[in-house]
C-alpha cells in the first residue's frame, strides 16, 4: 500500500474536567483526545487508513461552548496514512473460504475478496475446512498469500475500503 504524509486539521473537544491552568496538562489532554479521535475515525476516502500522527503543528486558541462548558481546540497536525491503489501487489492472510472465492485480510484492510474466477487453476474442495487447491499449492484459513489489487471502493457506513484481488500474474499466490 502507498504510505502518504497528510497535513490535517481537526477540532478537538475537551471537557471541563480535563482543563487545567497548567499548560502542559492541557496540551497532553488535547494530544490524547486527538489520538482517540483519529483511532475512532479509522479511515477516510481521501486519505486512506490512519496509521499514526507524526507531528503536531499547532493548537489554536480554544472556544468555550456555552451550554456544556466544553472547549473546542482547532488542531493542525501531520498524519501517516495508508491507501490502497489499483495494480499494487500486497500480502495478506486467508480469513474465510467460500464456494465463490476467498476473503483475505491485509494490514488494516479487513475486506479483500479473491474471486474463484480469478484463480482459474484452483478448485474448490468443500467440507468443514474448505480449501482451494491446485496441483502445487492450496489456500486454506491463515495461508499467507501475495495478490494484486484489481480495484477497490470506499464503504462510508463501515469506514473502510473493500478490495477486489487476483492471483493472475507472476509470483502471486500462497507464500
Amino acid at each position: 500500500m502507498v504510505f502518504l504524509k497528510v497535513e490535517m486539521s481537526l477540532n478537538v473537544l475537551i471537557s471541563p474536567s480535563q482543563l487545567s491552568p497548567q499548560g502542559l496538562l492541557l496540551r497532553k489532554a488535547v494530544i490524547v483526545r486527538l489520538l482517540e479521535d483519529i483511532a475512532n475515525r479509522k479511515a477516510s476516502k481521501d486519505h486512506g487508513y490512519y496509521i499514526a500522527v507524526s507531528e503536531l503543528k499547532a493548537i489554536s486558541e480554544g472556544k468555550v461552548r456555552e451550554l456544556t462548558g466544553d472547549v473546542l481546540f482547532p488542531v493542525t497536525f501531520t498524519c501517516i496514512t495508508q491507501k490502497p491503489m489499483k495494480g499494487e501487489v500486497l500480502v495478506g492472510s486467508v480469513d474465510k473460504i467460500l464456494k465463490h472465492g476467498v476473503f483475505l485480510k491485509s494490514g488494516p484492510i479487513e475486506s479483500i475478496f479473491l474471486s474463484e474466477k480469478t484463480m482459474s487453476d484452483y478448485k474448490y474442495i468443500g467440507g468443514e475446512n474448505a480449501v482451494f487447491m491446485n496441483e502445487n499449492s492450496k489456500l486454506e484459513k491463515d495461508t499467507i498469500v501475495r495478490f494484486k489489487v484489481m480495484g477497490f471502493r470506499w464503504m462510508e457506513a463501515d469506514r473502510q475500503f473493500q478490495l477486489l484481488a487476483t492471483l493472475a500474474g507472476d509470483y502471486l499466490g500462497p507464500l
